[in-house]
């Protein structure tokens, strides 16, 4: 069937069997696409991404006969309406582009799902910060715990690879040579090149009392920009962590402030939680519905901190988070717990040390599976290439700032 409606370029793309109410991801031309049915049983196709943060749609799942991005838990019929955004306010207007961009047209016939590619346009966002950008090369990036350093050990940074050694001092030395190295909250950081941004200031000077604990460094083929911006992300805790504390979360984003500052943002949110690990809630003192402030800190291009007070139960929780941008399909993530207060102590034991870690470990494991199903092999800079919604401000001054560093180091 080279032509089924009379003009047009038409391919079969699937059997009309195989095209159902969920998402059949094909790919026409390198363009991924989605088809499903309508209502109304007529096979449609769309770009195989929420228009949000370019996440595949063929991941979503289908409920109430719409598609729900897995996200942040955008959803569209299957004619391309957004009909909810979760973390806008209610009565709030939805964004025009919030719904799909027109697709490609569509015909069944034959018993076959044939589609028009000469309506497809595949062109990408642009430009991407990618892990390989050489613009990264002028940044301090961690490439190793220090405990991972005993003798030789070969890592990967902006796809270049270096060996680093241990002098019989103790000392570090790398080769090739870059232009510096140093250790700092037991990391070895490598600059390849004059970097830019210095690393921020040392949490630990402030937490010194804080019991710390390493999280196992963990990979994941996601972009270093879009884990730092997952990191930063609010919206996604309902739908991304509804495994391990995002049930309780609200869906709603209260309004929050980004204050910038020198190569990075801050921003301090008081926000509701479920705490039944407080021994308060077991002892009838508090409810298991109490406040917590929290403080997200960025620093170019890949340095992030948080830290979670309770204010209710007084426990403090500080997860520090360092991205090393290896290759163009793999980051290595570098996590740090500094605890105080957890369990009615100051200085949590053993036993509840490891239960943090674990439970940490478990909510990485849940935006790791995320990451996992993202296509694009770095982190959108043009603004109009996402859609930006009032959640997204500390993601929008991600990158801002991202934006700032490629021009200073272009």
């Amino acid at each position: 069937m080279a032509d089924v409606a009379g003009t047009g370029d038409w391919l079969a793309v699937a059997p009309a069997g195989r095209v159902g109410a969920g998402p059949l991801p094909v790919t026409v031309d390198g363009v991924p696409l989605v088809l499903l049915r309508a209502a109304d049983g007529v096979p449609v196709a769309w770009l195989d991404r929420c228009p949000h943060r370019l996440v595949p749609l063929s991941a979503a799942t289908v409920e109430g006969g719409a598609l729900r991005c897995p996200y942040h838990g955008w959803a569209f019929t299957a004619d391309g309406r957004c009909v909810d955004l979760p973390s806008r306010p209610p009565g709030a207007p939805l964004p025009p582009r919030a719904h799909l961009a027109p697709g490609p047209r569509v015909r069944e016939a034959d018993g076959t799902v044939w589609l028009d590619r000469s309506g497809l346009a595949g062109a990408g966002p642009e430009p991407l910060l990618s892990n390989v950008d050489d613009v990264l090369s002028r940044a301090w990036h961690p490439v190793a715990l220090s405990t991972e350093v005993t003798a030789e050990r070969r890592v990967l940074l902006v796809g270049r690879e270096w060996t680093l050694r241990r002098t019989d001092r103790g000392s570090l030395a790398a080769e090739p040579g870059p232009h510096g190295l140093r250790e700092r909250w037991g990391v070895v950081w490598l600059a390849p090149g004059p970097p830019a941004v210095e690393l921020f200031d040392d949490p630990d000077d402030e937490d010194a009392a804080y019991v710390g604990a390493w999280l196992p460094p963990v990979r994941t083929p996601a972009p270093a920009g879009a884990v730092a911006d997952n990191f930063l992300d609010v919206a996604h805790f309902p739908f991304v962590h509804a495994g391990t504390f995002g049930a309780g979360e609200e869906r709603v984003v209260p309004e929050y402030q980004v204050t910038p500052e020198p190569d990075g943002c801050r921003s301090v949110q008081e926000q509701w939680f479920d705490n039944p690990a407080d021994p308060g809630v077991a002892a009838g003192l508090r409810p298991v519905r109490q406040r917590r402030r929290a403080t997200y800190v960025y620093r170019a291009p890949f340095q992030l901190m948080l830290r979670l007070e309770e204010l209710d139960a007084g426990a403090v929780k500080t997860i520090l988070f360092f991205v090393q941008p290896e290759s163009l399909t793999s980051s290595r993530i570098y996590t740090k717990m500094l605890l105080y207060g957890i369990g009615g102590v100051p200085r949590p034991g053993p036993d509840v040390v490891a239960r943090e870690v674990a439970f940490e470990e478990a909510v990485l494991a849940e935006d790791l599976a995320l990451q996992r199903q993202m296509r694009l092999t770095g982190l959108p800079l043009r603004p109009r290439d996402e859609l930006h919604v009032r959640a997204d401000r500390l993601g929008v001054a991600l990158r801002t700032e991202l934006r700032r560093f490629v021009a200073r180091t272009s």
